[in-house]
């Protein structure tokens, strides 16, 4: 589980950096030029990755009217292989329109928090059984 806001478009500084100190090759991915063009091959296989972010606008989903202007999603999936992650296996939940305050804002909360509940129901179901 990764928890970051959309900082002007992208990810914040400080994630791009604790990104940078733990991806290493021979810890977290393999390098080998044998490979030819895709010399880098993930140690870890199989992770799933769940995004709690924040966007102070709204529409950056696929398809949504500031799709074009989305970096931050982009950059966690190209960075997540490293760690095991395929793109597929990326889960995002983004509470939206923080800047208007509004009843929208509200809605996204209120919705944020629902899919939140049901991909931990899904991803840990007998943990939560109880």
């Amino acid at each position: 589980m990764l928890g970051a806001p959309m900082y002007n478009y992208g990810m914040p500084a400080a994630l791009k950096g604790w990104i940078d100190h733990i991806a290493r090759i021979g810890r977290t991915f393999s390098f080998d030029l044998s490979r030819g063009d895709f010399p880098i091959e993930p140690i870890l296989q199989g992770k799933k990755l769940i995004v709690l972010s924040s966007r102070g606008e709204f529409g950056f989903e696929k398809g949504g009217p500031r799709e074009y202007l989305n970096t931050f999603d982009p950059a966690i999936a190209a960075c997540a292989h490293y760690f095991g992650v395929s793109a597929a296996d990326i889960k995002t939940v983004a509470i939206e329109y923080q800047e208007f305050k509004d009843m929208r804002h509200d809605q996204s909360v209120i919705a944020a928090k629902k899919k939140t509940r049901d991909l931990a129901h899904k991803l840990l179901p007998y943990h939560l059984a109880g």
